[in-house]
């Protein structure tokens, strides 16, 4: 697009003040995320928004003069979501981190969008309680993040998705106006359910600059983790079935296979056992949690594994979370979310293996493996033809899981990096129906255009 008029900027500083910033330096530290998605050049400006009247006065500025807008958490987003436009403006949450409010009788809590995951999680555990959303980049995304991508995490399996913790929303819409969704409690079916079409959005609707969350009570008593190894990773995935299936309910389950059990430990000795095919991780909580971690043992033990072990700590869940940063390291950069239902969780690991050997490329794969959401990450160099063609693995693993069933994304969002993947799980009445909506609450088409939707 044409480059903004200085005039206009101008216009948006008496609106916004020193929270609009045009330091080249800044502005390039916030034109990419975390994600592979390419620049797409430089905004013309940034809003650091303090409060909802700098996001309001900020997006009543781009509607007015069609500029195109993306919003930015903590930049941790890996679909693309939050790269910058050429000459378009950054709506940058990261300094709106005030927990407002922790309500102990109700278990709520009321933050702004840049509160770090962890931050509300230890702030609510003061208080008997816990959030528990749990991605992998708990450390540093943020709360606001979690909620445009409807973000999972390690505890999915026993407590959801972001989605299943969202209570209320205060959400700046395109033009300017703010409006609130949802309620403080826990039922409520006024009107249509506006929440549920915020969250996971990706910043194409509106931008959240409050939320309600739900808060669970800590389970008392040890929260041990255990781990079993297994000589194939279908046995593995098997165990995760079974388990699932079972009586015996786990807080988290992860896997890991081989090759990403080798990389952790090459990145960061942590103490994972190196044989077998496939690593089994979970852990369990609340009363009798030692005995039902020893029970699941048993059953994995009854499904082949070979090594196994009950332990108190979370040792082997910070292994896990060294994933992402462990791969990139070693040059597996490519990767994707998809999912497919636990019954399919064999089959899809089986035609993992057999892509990246008919592309002759290294596929590790680490999984929340207790709701089905895998991420494989495909080795690639830094060339363009190397991403280019690890991306073409990326494609046929994306195929093969929607066809067991699955989605193209359990987590991370659509972004930039899966747009063209959408036609393949939805139909066109769909498609159709969601720009729909995008016209509607954003008739401009200035809010993050061209992603997600």
């Amino acid at each position: 697009m044409a480059p903004v008029d200085p005039a206009l900027l101008q216009d948006l500083r008496v609106r916004v003040g020193d929270a609009l910033v045009t330091d080249p330096a800044v502005l390039a530290a916030h034109a990419h995320d975390s994600s592979r998605a390419p620049s797409e050049g430089m905004p013309a400006g940034l809003v650091r928004a303090t409060g909802t009247s700098h996001v309001s006065a900020a997006l009543a500025w781009a509607h007015e003069h069609g500029v195109p807008v993306s919003v930015r958490g903590a930049g941790s987003g890996l679909s693309g979501g939050a790269v910058a436009y050429e000459g378009g403006l950054v709506v940058a949450l990261d300094a709106m981190r005030r927990i407002r409010d922790i309500d102990v009788a109700n278990r709520t809590a009321v933050v702004e969008p840049g509160v770090v995951t962890a931050d509300l999680d230890a702030a609510a555990r003061e208080h008997g309680l816990f959030f528990p959303p749990d991605p992998a980049s708990a450390r540093w995304s943020t709360v606001g993040g979690n909620i445009a991508t409807n973000a999972g995490g390690l505890r999915c399996v026993a407590h959801g998705v972001t989605a299943d913790a969202v209570m209320a929303l205060e959400v700046v819409l395109a033009d300017g106006r703010v409006m609130r969704t949802g309620s403080l409690t826990r039922k409520d079916v006024v009107g249509l359910d506006l929440t549920s079409l915020f969250v996971g959005s990706e910043g194409t609707l509106g931008v959240i600059t409050e939320a309600t969350v739900r808060l669970k009570p800590v389970p008392e008593g040890p929260q041990p983790t255990f781990r079993a190894s297994f000589p194939t990773i279908e046995q593995a995935a098997d165990a995760v079935a079974a388990i699932v299936a079972g009586p015996e309910q786990p807080e988290v389950l992860e896997l890991l296979d081989a090759l990403s059990v080798e990389i952790i430990q090459s990145f960061q000795p942590t103490g994972l056992p190196a044989e077998g095919a496939a690593l089994l991780v979970g852990q369990t909580a609340g009363p009798g949690a030692i005995e039902r971690a020893e029970s699941i043992l048993e059953l994995c033990r009854a499904l082949g594994a070979t090594d196994g072990h009950v332990s108190e700590g979370d040792d082997l869940l910070e292994a896990r979370r060294l994933a992402n940063p462990a791969l990139t390291a070693k040059g597996l950069r490519v990767s994707c979310d998809v999912g497919v239902p636990i019954s399919q969780l064999a089959a899809v690991f089986r035609g993992i293996d057999d892509i990246g050997a008919a592309h002759g490329r290294r596929v590790a794969v680490v999984a929340h493996a207790g709701d089905g959401n895998l991420h494989p990450t495909v080795e690639a160099g830094e060339s363009a033809d190397e991403i280019a063609a690890a991306e073409r693995v990326i494609d046929d693993i994306t195929r093969l899981a929607l066809s067991l069933g699955g989605t193209i994304s359990g987590e991370h969002g659509i972004g930039s990096v899966k747009r063209h993947e959408l036609p393949w799980q939805l139909d066109e009445a769909a498609l159709d129906v969601q720009r729909a909506i995008k016209a509607a609450l954003d008739p401009r088409g200035i809010l993050t255009p061209g992603r997600a939707i």
